[in-house]
């Protein structure tokens, strides 16, 4: 099986239930770009609206298996507390969190120490 790198004997069960679900994430992604690709091309009214549905329900999978991630495998659940639904740009969530954190106890915010602006 090629999604092992290591030896499987030497994988404990939870690590070979982490490749399963990674692996069925993987799946479910690239099954969303497939729909995607075909409601797209396709001229067909219809058919694009049941490759649409067919799409969502992808998705659908693709989150249950990443909300499976969140709860059991470490790394998840700090990662997506930190991007999912935020408002700030993309690449800049994680530095502003920082600077919230860095806040929150007590430390100075990373500033140029001249104060407001405003």
């Amino acid at each position: 099986m090629d999604q092992y790198h290591e030896p499987i004997e030497d994988l404990e069960s939870t690590d070979r239930d982490f490749v399963r679900a990674l692996m069925s994430l993987k799946e479910e992604v690239e099954a969303v770009n497939w729909y995607q690709q075909r409601v797209s091309a396709s001229d067909d009214d219809e058919l694009s609206e049941i490759l649409a549905h067919n799409r969502d329900e992808e998705i659908e999978h693709a989150c249950m298996a990443i909300e499976w991630l969140r709860r059991n495998m470490p790394g998840w659940d700090e990662e997506l507390s930190t991007y999912l639904f935020s408002e700030a740009p993309i690449t800049q969530v994680e530095e502003l969190e920082e600077e919230e954190n860095a806040t929150d106890e007590g430390q100075e915010s990373p500033d140029l120490g001249i104060g407001g602006l405003s």
